[in-house]
């Protein structure tokens, strides 16, 4: 069976219609459901006049607890029963200290890239 070519050599494609309401509903349910984002970050010298500090990982933790990882390196990649998990994970040498920094919850969400940026 052979496929029969279009009569119409330049097809139109339908105008989606945007329903303004389902999209606001789709936007919080976005938000509802986030997960949320943290860093984990690694201190020297912590509590000295010289401390010094920076982002060793990404995460997200989920509604159930559970958190994914990865490394700013993209080396390690965790699935982890727990954020803090991550923290034990990136422990340093002596005298460097890992923590989780959380991002705020966010406000807002859009249906736009360029909005979002």
């Amino acid at each position: 069976m052979t496929a029969t070519p279009s009569p119409n050599p330049h097809p139109v494609t339908p105008e989606l219609v945007v329903d303004q309401a389902f999209e606001q509903e789709l936007c919080e349910l976005v938000l509802d459901t986030a997960p949320r984002l943290f860093a984990v970050v690694q201190v020297s010298d912590e509590g000295l006049a010289d401390a010094d500090g920076w982002v060793v990982a990404w995460g997200f933790a989920n509604g159930d607890g559970s958190a994914h990882v990865i490394g700013i390196d993209g080396r390690a990649r965790l699935t982890l029963s727990s954020p803090d998990r991550a923290v034990r994970h990136f422990a340093g040498r002596p005298g460097i200290t890992s923590r989780l920094i959380w991002l705020a919850q966010p406000g807002a969400a859009t249906t736009s890239r360029a909005e979002a940026a």
